[in-house]
């Protein structure tokens, strides 16, 4: 882990530092309009897993606008870590005619001894990996990406890495990686679908609005779908008056102890209930009608929801409600008292996976940094979020402690533009 002191400088100009560097030309460029050759590094490809939806759409396009599009980026190699019983990767090469190699440095060099890619994908999620003594699942993204960065160096070159989700179960690594992309100049982008994809109603926080709080009504488990709705709050509180300035503390509670919490605070509860009307998946009640949305109805319907009460350094809060609904629906308090709402539009495959369209414009901000050599929106979100998500385990590993962050003191600027799709 680096130094409380230089991690203070890092944080400090995170995101003024990594941008410009993103802005700065690391890889020779053709003046071509060639596809540019890039290698996917996946733990794991079967069914539905996050590296199918991946590769599927790299090597086969995807609907996009009206019509199907083929990716601006041609893969041309990839590895894969483990190959269970329904596994697509070796069928995938052979259909393909797309190179499988054993190691990642062999994907990076195709074979040479030099990188031979404009555009790296790490797809660390799904497979049989360990769990720690908190549950979470130790995914090998931080050794990819440290395996991927050898061949950087010994190349004398860097190209563009898109990291999936959110970045390592420790801090320190999520910090050095983050860091490792400043050093070497390389744009990085990581993270969820979530904050890219269609939204309902078709609206963004207003940049530098006077937002108050946020707050991410979803569900799934913890260490996995939790870290979606921290991305989905986030890329809506990054828009703020100020900008982001990091997290103080975090506190997760579970049942009556989580319920109680959220009572407490009037402006929380409003925004519950605002984020659940935006909700198409609410229980049905006598077979057809849902019960009447209100903050009392809610905590007797889900008892044994679960939730994230995240406090900022500027006093801001973000609260993520995680309950058995199938969507994730955001509310955000502004200072004249209005709320304003949306879905983030998250079709589960039903079950063929090409109806997964919330991937499609991930993949198209990647194309676009990979052909433009910049990201498009700051890795430091996914920095921030995946430590909320390490935060909030400690606290329930600890039995709902409120769990100070003072090295999460990350501080960026939202882009200006809104980064969502639209069509």
């Amino acid at each position: 882990m680096a130094p409380r002191s230089s991690r203070r400088r890092f944080l400090a100009g995170s995101a003024a530092g990594l941008l410009a560097a993103s802005a700065v030309p690391v890889a020779a460029r053709s003046s071509t309009t060639a596809r540019r050759p890039v290698a996917l590094i996946g733990t794991v490809d079967y069914k539905h897993s996050h590296a199918q939806h991946f590769l599927d759409r790299l090597l086969r396009g995807y609907a996009w606008q009206g019509g199907w599009r083929t990716p601006d980026v041609e893969l041309v190699s990839f590895y894969i870590d483990q190959f269970p019983d329904n596994d697509l990767a070796r069928a995938r090469s052979q259909r393909h005619k797309l190179p499988l190699y054993p190691t990642i440095a062999e994907a990076l060099t195709r074979g040479t001894s030099k990188l031979a890619v404009d555009g790296v994908l790490i797809i660390g999620e799904h497979g049989n990996y360990p769990r720690n003594e908190k549950g979470q699942t130790l995914y090998p993204r931080y050794e990819f990406f440290k395996q991927v960065v050898a061949v950087f160096e010994s190349s004398g070159r860097s190209v563009p890495v898109f990291n999936d989700k959110h970045l390592s179960t420790d801090w320190s690594e999520c910090l050095a990686m983050v860091e490792t992309a400043r050093r070497l100049g390389f744009p990085f982008l990581a993270g969820s679908s979530l904050p890219v994809t269609w939204r309902l109603p078709s609206i963004d926080m207003p940049y530098g609005a006077d937002l108050k709080e946020s707050l991410c009504a979803g569900y799934g488990a913890v260490d996995s779908y939790d870290f979606h709705g921290l991305e989905t709050a986030q890329c809506m509180s990054e828009r703020r008056r100020g900008g982001e300035v990091g997290i103080r503390s975090v506190q997760a509670l579970r049942g009556p102890a989580m319920w109680d919490r959220i009572a407490t605070s009037e402006s929380t509860a409003r925004l519950l209930v605002a984020a659940l009307c935006r909700s198409q998946s609410l229980p049905a009640q006598d077979g057809y009608n849902v019960e009447p949305i209100h903050f009392e109805a809610a905590r007797r319907q889900f008892p044994d929801a679960y939730a994230y009460f995240i406090e900022h350094r500027d006093g801001f809060k973000t609260t993520l409600v995680m309950l058995p609904i199938h969507d994730f629906n955001y509310a955000g308090l502004l200072a004249d008292g209005s709320i304003l709402s949306c879905q983030m539009y998250l079709p589960m495959p039903g079950r063929a996976s090409s109806t997964a369209d919330f991937f499609n414009p991930l993949i198209r901000h990647i194309e676009t940094m990979i052909t433009e050599n910049h990201a498009p929106y700051p890795v430091e979100r996914t920095l921030l979020t995946s430590g909320m998500t390490l935060a909030a385990v400690d606290s329930l590993h600890q039995a709902g402690a409120v769990v100070p962050t003072p090295d999460m003191a990350v501080t960026y600027q939202a882009p200006r533009q809104s980064l969502f799709w639209r069509d």
